[in-house]
C-alpha cells in the first residue's frame, strides 16, 4: 500500500499512475463540485457556465454578480497558476514531491475551509467559498494536466462527454472492406474509451458522495475531503524533509 501510495504522485510517471492519481481527484472534484453546490448553490468547476452567467449580466446590468463571476474566474485561474508554479519550484530544486505539494496545499485549504467557513458572516462565506473551491478546481485541473502532458483533466466534464462521443462514434462507425488496411480505416482506442467513462462515473460518484456529506455535516464535511489528499501527498513530502535535514 505505501508503495502503491507512494508512486500516486511520484515524480517518474508512467500511465497506470496517472490513471490511478486521476481517478481519486477525478471523485475529489465532483465531491467539492457538488458538495460547494450544497454550501453556495454555485458549481465551480464550469466556467463556460460562469463566463456565460457574466456576459449575461453584463447585459442585464447586474454588477455585484459580474463581480462574483469575474472573482470566481480570477481565482480558477490564480489556482492553476499556483500548480504550475509549485510543480515547476519543486522540479528546478529536483523534490520528489514535485507534483505532491499542490496537492499538498489543496488539502491545507479544505482544512482551513473546514475549520473557518462558520464563522464569516454569510455574504462574505458565500463569496470567499466560491473563490477559494474555484481556486482549487484550477489549483488541481493543472496538476493531472502537467503530469499527463495535457492528456487528462479532472474537472473538465465536457471534455471528457466531448471525447467519449467522438471514441463511440469511431466504434459504430462501419469501415467498408476496401479500406480495412488504408488510412481511411476508422477504429476506436478502446482503452481511452474506457478511462474516459470511468473518470466520468467518478466525478458522479463524487458529486452524490459530496453532496451527501455537506447536506449531512455541512461546511466541515471538507475535511473528508482534505483526508484522502493528504494522505496521497503526505510521502514524497516526507521524503523530502528528510533528505533535508539530513544534508
Amino acid at each position: 500500500m505505501k508503495y502503491y501510495l507512494r508512486n500516486l504522485t511520484a515524480k517518474e510517471r508512467n500511465e497506470a499512475t496517472d490513471h490511478h492519481l486521476a481517478f481519486y481527484l477525478t471523485f475529489v472534484a465532483g465531491a467539492a463540485n457538488a458538495g460547494g453546490f450544497m454550501a453556495v448553490h454555485q458549481y465551480t468547476s464550469h466556467m463556460s457556465g460562469i463566463v456565460s452567467a457574466i456576459a449575461d449580466n453584463i447585459v442585464l446590468g447586474n454588477i455585484a454578480l459580474v463581480v462574483v463571476g469575474l472573482s470566481a474566474l480570477f481565482s480558477f485561474v490564480a489556482g492553476a497558476a499556483t500548480s504550475a508554479i509549485l510543480i515547476n519550484w519543486g522540479r528546478r530544486l529536483d523534490l520528489q514531491a514535485e507534483y505532491a505539494l499542490p496537492l499538498l496545499f489543496e488539502a491545507v485549504l479544505l482544512i482551513c475551509f473546514a475549520i473557518t467557513g462558520d464563522h464569516l458572516s454569510e455574504r462574505v462565506a458565500v463569496s470567499a467559498t466560491i473563490m477559494l473551491l474555484c481556486f482549487i478546481m484550477g489549483l488541481q485541473n493543472a496538476i493531472i494536466t502537467k503530469l499527463s502532458g495535457a492528456r487528462i483533466r479532472t474537472t473538465h466534464v465536457t471534455g471528457l462527454v466531448t471525447d467519449t462521443g467522438i471514441e463511440i462514434g469511431k466504434l459504430i462507425y462501419w469501415n467498408r472492406d476496401s479500406a480495412k488496411n488504408s488510412r481511411l480505416h476508422v477504429r476506436a482506442d478502446r482503452r481511452k474509451l474506457r478511462l474516459l467513462t470511468s473518470l466520468i462515473g467518478l466525478f458522479l460518484v463524487g458529486g452524490v458522495c459530496g453532496a451527501l456529506l455537506f447536506n449531512k455535516l455541512g461546511i466541515s464535511a471538507a475535511l473528508f475531503l482534505a483526508a484522502p489528499l493528504m494522505l496521497i501527498a503526505a510521502l514524497p513530502v516526507i521524503e523530502d524533509v528528510r533528505s533535508a535535514l539530513n544534508r
